[in-house]
């Protein structure tokens, strides 16, 4: 059993002894309740039934109303407070795209706040707006285009911006039903490196424990995550963490403030007090850390605080790794991760002496172009010592967005089959039978493949469900000349996006979407920690023409498939089918069929998968893997810059100043050090230059690694390279880049 949290008051936890942490920089948050209140002043009982019964639509924590099953108590944190204005605001008039010019001016955060879009509408090349059309309309302009090319000439890509698991589900089958596998979604550029290294390594390719696992482990590490940021409802677990007794280690390039200390609103103690979360920060170079990770092992092979008997019994390949760490030499180490070698031996003895520990990692550690390494040499720590398996004890690749989990396990994928199997024949004819039609057997384009064939006038049709484009992938003016060459986009969503007004190469449509609590009969959302959760849907009034995206990809393609359509194969009556065949076709999800009210849910492969040490991969046993950083050349003057911070969801930007930092978006995170040298002050403006492009922004000195920068995503897209990608195909958005003052 793991220890309690202690009730009574830990004053040696504190903050700040300062009531509220008076004149600290953390965020308001019972500003934010007033603010959403005031925001959705026109429809509070239908804001109110959101937040009370709806599952959260924000990060993958996965609450039900404003509860969950880690820790009691009430839980809603800012971001899904920011996300309440979209579910309750009303429509735009649709007479406002009658002329574009002056909207393609506007930030896509000036575009969110003009409304809902109501109905379908169409642009054609030449034309100075969008024109209203019916459905009816759209959808014959569509499927005419699909059926006048070749599935090769198809691209579908989905966001996870609330889109939940029948909305993937169905897509999937409906793009495979045209003919293709160009279909892909969020989950890749998130975590596509963690499911590819979890898969290879343990068999299983999702979180393998729960967050009560968090709550009394011995050791909680964060490595390349900043949850008080991405996923705010964890600080509360990191709290209750703190009272049982877990030490707290962040691994990062920035010493995260919120990661440091945090005011939860909704404990008193905290509110009042707040809470020291990390003991202990190890601040590594930009791509520094398996080469960290690499050391630690080294430490902890030297000083036998690995559990032999574990890995004798229950892994291969630990020889090969301890053979190839013992070519690598301490400078080289030191070198590569920007860390001594003692501050390895530290974090090796901490380690070394954890009877339990959980690992949880997130995009600092996948989106580089060794992402599939990265998450490689995290489960190679975590095998040293049998962390896996047991209660108190996972590895945690954290989701940030609602509906990412869901999406590559239902298929929405164009390198996977719904379930994560391989596209390869016997699958596929598999498929067919279940389907009722031929599904096709080679792999899909991925994102930026499908923007490389744009820009090649090698893609017909691209239909977008939510995202944006412009502001996730590098580059973001190769992009747009993509964009402008693609004879037919689709942009389906809830409200506009700056994508949506790139110039027509010949048709543009608008399809109105609705949101996860609109849609008739309930949804499901899966967690991150696997838990399958059923959202109802909230009665109240409804947007314009705004349909499900799942009914709409239904209807496509029974247009599509006009000749060959079998009623049977491309209907369902409502989301209750869609989950039946879902268990049917995607085994660990058998049970979601059962859910159909409010609360409903379960958790699948159990509370820990691997369980007792066993491990689903072909011999039964874990694989350690040997990994070697490729280091980025820094010539003379350069610095490492990463891309990835913000205060956002998914691409949306929520505030121009992060309340936990206090940088705003054109800030460049530096160290002081790194200031004084180029005879910089707080405030100075500077430019980062590569070959690819030029950011200008203001020094903001902060606690992070000599020799690296920070600056804002989608900002930063400017600075990186499109042909940079893991072999997953996640872009790096990280980029050598030189300073000069202005």
């Amino acid at each position: 059993m793991l220890p309690k949290p202690k009730k009574h008051w830990t004053p040696l936890h504190w903050a700040s002894w300062k009531p509220f942490g008076i004149g600290e920089q953390y965020p308001n948050n019972y500003w934010e309740v007033f603010r959403a209140i005031w925001l959705s002043r026109h429809k509070l009982p239908y804001a109110w039934n959101i937040l009370n019964k709806g599952v959260c639509d924000g990060c993958a924590l996965g609450t039900t109303g404003m509860k969950d099953w880690t820790v009691d108590g009430i839980h809603v944190c800012n971001v899904r407070l920011r996300l309440l204005q979209m579910n309750t605001m009303p429509a735009f008039d649709p007479s406002i795209l009658a002329d574009i010019s002056g909207l393609q001016t506007k930030t896509s955060a000036e575009l969110r706040e003009l409304g809902r879009l109501p109905y379908p509408m169409i642009r054609q090349s030449g034309e100075k707006g969008f024109r209203r059309v019916n459905w009816d309309e759209a959808l014959e302009a569509i499927a005419n285009r699909i059926r006048a090319t070749t599935p090769d000439r198809l691209s579908f890509y989905i966001t996870s911006r609330g889109t939940v698991n029948e909305t993937y589900y169905a897509t999937q089958k409906a793009v495979r039903a045209m003919g293709t596998n160009n279909i892909d979604n969020a989950a890749r550029i998130c975590h596509s490196p963690s499911t590819a290294g979890l898969k290879g390594a343990i068999g299983a390719a999702a979180t393998t424990c729960s967050y009560k696992d968090w709550i009394g482990t011995d050791l909680l590490v964060f490595i390349g995550s900043n949850v008080a940021n991405n996923q705010p409802v964890t600080v509360k677990y990191l709290h209750y963490a703190k009272k049982a007794g877990t030490r707290i280690v962040v691994i990062n390039t920035y010493r995260e403030p919120g990661m440091e200390r945090y005011w939860v609103p909704s404990i008193p103690e905290s509110a009042l007090f707040g809470t020291k979360f990390a003991e202990d920060f190890f601040l590594v170079n930009v791509g520094g850390d398996m080469a960290f990770l690499n050391g630690t092992i080294k430490h902890m092979i030297a000083n036998g605080w690995v559990d032999e008997s574990f890995i004798n019994r229950y892994t291969a390949g630990f020889d090969e790794l301890k053979t190839f760490l013992e070519t690598q030499s301490w400078e080289e180490l030191e070198q590569l991760s920007g860390t001594k070698r003692d501050e390895m031996y530290a974090f090796a003895k901490m380690v070394g002496e954890a009877n339990k520990a959980v690992f949880v990692w997130s995009m600092g550690i996948t989106q580089h172009e060794c992402g599939e390494d990265n998450v490689r040499a995290i489960i190679n720590l975590a095998l040293t010592k049998g962390f896996v398996g047991r209660e108190g004890c996972g590895l945690m690749p954290i989701r940030g967005h609602s509906g990412v989990q869901g999406g590559a396990e239902m298929g929405c994928y164009a390198t996977v089959f719904p379930g994560g199997k391989p596209i390869i024949p016997e699958n596929a004819v598999h498929l067919s039978k279940l389907w009722g039609f031929d599904v096709p057997v080679t792999k899909g384009l991925i994102a930026p493949e499908m923007i490389h064939a744009a820009s090649e006038g090698k893609l017909d049709v691209l239909f977008s469900v939510g995202g944006n484009f412009l502001e996730v992938l590098p580059e973001p003016d190769y992009v747009e000349d993509a964009l402008k060459q693609v004879p037919m986009r689709v942009h389906m969503d809830i409200v506009l996006s700056s994508q949506m007004l790139v110039e027509p190469a010949d048709t543009v449509v608008l399809l109105p979407a609705t949101t996860r609590y609109e849609i008739p009969g309930g949804v499901t959302e899966t967690s991150t920690e696997r838990r399958v959760i059923f959202s109802p849907e909230i009665p109240g009034s409804r947007i314009g023409e705004a349909r499900p995206e799942w009914e709409v990809f239904m209807e496509l393609a029974r247009r599509v498939r006009v000749e060959t359509f079998h009623a049977t194969s491309l209907h369902f009556a409502d989301t209750t089918a869609i989950r039946q065949e879902i268990a049917q076709v995607v085994p660990q999800y058998a049970g979601i069929q059962h859910l159909k009210e409010a609360g409903d849910q379960f958790q699948y492969g159990g509370v820990h998968l691997c369980f007792g040490w066993n491990f689903p991969t072909p011999d039964g046993k874990a694989h350690f893997a040997v990994v070697s950083h490729q280091e980025r050349e820094l010539p003379e003057g350069c610095f490492l810059v990463a891309t990835r911070r913000g205060k956002q969801f998914n691409s949306m930007v929520q505030e121009r100043k992060d309340a936990i930092t206090g940088a705003v978006r054109e800030a460049v995170l530096m160290n002081e050090v790194d200031a004084k040298h180029f005879g910089l002050k707080e405030g100075d403006v500077v430019i980062l230059t590569n070959e690819l492009g030029s950011f200008r922004g203001r020094v903001y000195t902060s606690p992070i690694k000599p020799g690296n920068l920070q600056v804002h995503w989608p900002e930063g897209n400017v600075l990186l390279d499109k042909n940079r990608r893991s072999r997953e195909g996640v872009p790096d958005y990280n980029a050598v880049v030189r300073l000069e003052k202005v």
